[in-house]
């Protein structure tokens, strides 16, 4: 049971084909700053100057690829080259975790949700100055979405939600924790309510199953995100909004893109027929949607890619 919950939360703090041929494409490495690294994805020929999306992957230490230790698809990775292919540049960047993994730096204390938007501010501001862009726009992932949301309110042209909440993720946890353990209901809600507050508590006092889902470590982390309704944020922005979401996406469900929709009217919103969390196309049950969570072969959904490249084009 506990283990079932783990995977929901890992996934929350965290989710037809294209050709593999020869890229039309180039890459190159690019540093904003000390913590940030990326990739940037050209299309092979320019004309003009390029729109630019700016890739903001989802909650865990998810890489520039899409990926976590253990679970590779190359989600980000496969959007980037699609939408390079078609002749709109892309970065996709590592968030800070990955590099404070890598330097062995990591502090789970000191996690902050503003501080991963912060990092987006830095990016947005890094590519604006270049003046190398038509458009920069910002396309946040799961939890990416909501902070871009909150990066996308200066030198940014268009937004995109990507399998996005629409709730605050204290109801988005509550919900996905009673699902497999509903005794815990009153427990529970008084726990959240509490970090809604920006108080802590002590884990130790908790049912035993969700206890370490609570620890002393992840608690700021968890007041620092909850303070955030999704609704809200979308209504400050004054740029063109653009909502998608999968119809096979076992994380993040149709209501929620339909919640940001009602919440901000002028959205766009695009469901796509068959598209899970991570893009893929899935034809068969839930057995197949999870498995291909760890396949990194599996091309993303061409849909996804148009309704994009749609977006973007309307631009001024």
């Amino acid at each position: 049971m506990y283990k079932k919950i783990l995977v929901i939360l890992l996934i929350i703090f965290s989710q037809l084909g294209f050709s593999q041929s020869t890229p039309a494409f180039n890459t190159e490495e690019i540093s904003v700053n000390s913590l940030i690294s990326g990739t940037l994805f050209q299309p092979e020929k320019i004309t003009k100057r390029a729109n630019l999306v700016i890739l903001i992957a989802g909650s865990g230490p998810t890489d520039r690829n899409g990926n976590q230790k253990g679970m590779t698809n190359n989600s980000l990775k496969f959007l980037a080259e699609e939408l390079s292919k078609t002749g709109t540049s892309v970065f996709s960047f590592d968030k800070r975790i990955i590099m404070q993994i890598k330097n062995g730096t990591v502090d789970e204390s000191k996690l902050s949700f503003d501080d991963m938007v912060a990092d987006a501010v830095a990016v947005v501001d890094y590519f604006s100055k270049s003046k190398n862009y038509k458009n920069v726009v910002i396309a946040g992932h799961s939890e990416g979405s909501l902070i871009g949301m909150l990066a996308a309110t200066n030198n940014v042209q268009g937004f995109i939600s990507i399998a996005g909440s629409g709730r605050p993720i204290n109801e988005i946890l509550e919900e996905q924790i009673l699902k497999q353990l509903p005794n815990v209901k009153d427990e529970l809600h008084q726990k959240l309510e509490l970090l809604k507050e920006g108080k802590i508590f002590d884990p130790k006092s908790m049912n035993a199953f969700i206890a370490p889902l609570f620890r002393d470590s992840v608690q700021p982390y968890m007041i620092s995100w909850i303070k955030y309704n999704p609704q809200i944020e979308i209504q400050k922005l004054n740029i063109p909004v653009l909502i998608v979401n999968g119809d096979k996406d076992l994380q993040i469900s149709v209501f929620e893109a339909e919640l940001l929709k009602k919440a901000r009217p002028s959205a766009k919103l695009n469901i796509i027929l068959n598209m899970n969390h991570i893009f893929k196309v899935i034809s068969g049950d839930t057995s197949e949607n999870m498995a291909s969570y760890n396949i990194g072969t599996i091309p993303i959904a061409a849909d996804l890619v148009v309704k994009i490249n749609a977006f973007i084009n309307e631009l001024r």
